[in-house]
């Protein structure tokens, strides 16, 4: 787990003055510069010329960069290590690198600073837009800590000194990175919720016998115990493979700079920035071994996504059977009871549907299709730039959001307050034939078939064919359909 928001510098408050509000202060619109011309910037807001350039570009999706918590927090972070970094190094005087500090700290601190991150997640430019949008926000509330007005970039600069020995192609990968660290805790934490109510329900759901069933036809007896035990151990799999696949995160290319060259980067700094980006984050992040390959590839986004899109199918298929087992309450399976949440029509009285469990298929065919837009993006990249990794972040993060409310809904609507039906899996379990299967070792194969073809077409139970063949002895039989017998390895020779 990502440790932060982390402490300031010891000192750094020092070189700040006193009175100073971090939000700066602006009373009227200000106007800003690029190499496109001036930019009339609305009152009130901590972004920049650059950030202005990206709102009117790309007005896509309406779901902003700060409507990720966790990139931000993740680009706060890097930005907030590079100062740190070109400090220690003396590339950055102690005034300015106390600021940005200071600010990055500010941003984390305050979620509410998370508005001032307004560029359009779906964008071109690989993430340029969103690394400027922090750049100008970190450089205004560090000149508001100065002491200064907002745009009094002279003062302290959010390419000169924010985004120094940096670029848009180690900056946004290694963002991206950390963010989804920090989103993947809360996704374990509800998985973790999951396998314990699953866990629940299978002791609760231990001793009573039920049909088993393949390709939707009847087959050997089973516990729904075993059923849900068997959800549970799906769940604790996609846990272990959650942890695992994010584990490549902590592999970064900050350092690298534009192509993975550390062009405009002093020998030292890609070590020390990871130094300071492991004491900020609490995780032993890592650089590249080649930080060319790193800066343009997305190996480890596509490998995340598809674990995502398979914890995503395991969860649709658990509910397509909650769904199915519970399907009735006459006509259907009926076994289980799923939790009453709301009405189920507006036009048949009393109908209760399987809401919870349908809105869970839902989301894992999003995940699964966000997993496909992943893939598409890996292959588009060319040369030395993925120029699509802000797609790729899109459908990550979202992907993240929505399985974890997902979860979190499926363990509190629905397991959590699952109920047996146990007369009726009585009552199925004692209609079924598939136990005739256990009865093969002793009578034959051949056999068996024959009085499972008898039973079917004459709507009789195979105990009673059996009993009134005289084919075993009373004792006999009811030793070998014993509860232990039928739902655990045995070798179907258990003496009278």
């Amino acid at each position: 787990m990502i440790n932060m928001p982390a402490p300031a510098r010891d000192g750094a408050a020092s070189t700040l003055t006193g009175k100073a509000s971090p939000m700066g202060a602006q009373s009227g619109p200000r106007v800003e510069r690029d190499l496109l011309g001036e930019v009339t910037l609305p009152p009130g807001v901590l972004w920049g010329v650059h950030t202005q350039r990206a709102l009117d570009n790309f007005p896509i999706s309406g779901n902003t960069i700060g409507s990720f918590p966790d990139l931000v927090r993740g680009l706060v972070v890097v930005k907030q290590a590079a100062a740190r970094a070109n400090l220690a190094l003396g590339y950055l005087d102690p005034t300015r690198a106390s600021a940005i500090d200071g600010a990055c700290q500010h941003i984390l601190q305050n979620p509410s600073c998370h508005k001032q991150f307004v560029v359009d997640a779906m964008q071109g430019g690989a993430g340029t837009s969103t690394n400027m949008n922090a750049n100008e926000v970190i450089a205004n509330v560090a000149l508001g800590l100065l002491g200064e007005k907002p745009g009094t970039y002279g003062v302290l600069h959010p390419n000169d000194h924010v985004n120094m020995a940096q670029s848009t192609n180690d900056v946004y990968p290694t963002a991206l990175r950390l963010g989804l660290l920090l989103a993947v805790d809360p996704l374990l934490v509800a998985l973790e919720g999951l396998h314990e109510a699953l866990d629940k329900k299978a002791e609760t759901f231990d001793g009573i016998l039920k049909v088993g069933r393949t390709q939707l036809r009847d087959a050997v007896p089973m516990t729904l115990g075993q059923e849900f035990g068997a959800f549970r151990t799906a769940v604790a799999g996609e846990i272990r493979s959650i942890k695992a696949h994010a584990a490549a995160f902590e592999q970064v290319n900050l350092g690298g700079t534009a192509i993975g060259t550390g062009l405009n980067t002093d020998p030292r700094y890609a070590s020390t920035v990871m130094a300071e980006l492991r004491s900020l984050t609490g995780r032993p992040m890592s650089s590249s071994p080649d930080l060319i390959e790193a800066t343009s590839d997305v190996g480890a986004f596509v490998l995340f996504s598809g674990a995502l899109k398979r914890l995503a199918l395991k969860l649709s298929k658990m509910s397509s059977d909650l769904r199915l087992l519970s399907s009735g309450p006459r006509t259907g399976l009926g076994e289980i009871v799923l939790p009453a949440v709301q009405a189920g029509s507006s036009i048949m009285p009393g109908k209760v549907n399987p809401v919870i469990p349908e809105a869970v298929n839902q989301v894992a065919y999003l995940v699964a299709g966000h997993d496909l837009t992943i893939t598409m993006c890996a292959d588009g990249g060319q040369l030395q730039l993925n120029p699509f990794e802000p797609m790729i972040g899109y459908c990550l993060f979202t992907s993240i959001k929505i399985l974890r409310a997902a979860i979190e809904t499926l363990t509190t609507r629905c397991i959590s307050g699952i109920s047996a039906d146990r007369a009726r899996c009585q009552y199925l379990f004692d209609l079924n034939i598939g136990i005739i299967t256990a009865l093969v070792p002793v009578l034959g194969y051949d056999t068996c078939s024959a009085l499972a073809k008898r039973a079917l077409a004459e709507d009789r139970k195979v105990t009673d064919l059996i009993t009134e063949e005289q084919l075993l002895s009373p004792e006999r039989l009811a030793a070998l359909l014993q509860p232990d017998v039928l739902t655990r390895p045995n070798i179907g020779c258990v003496p009278v």
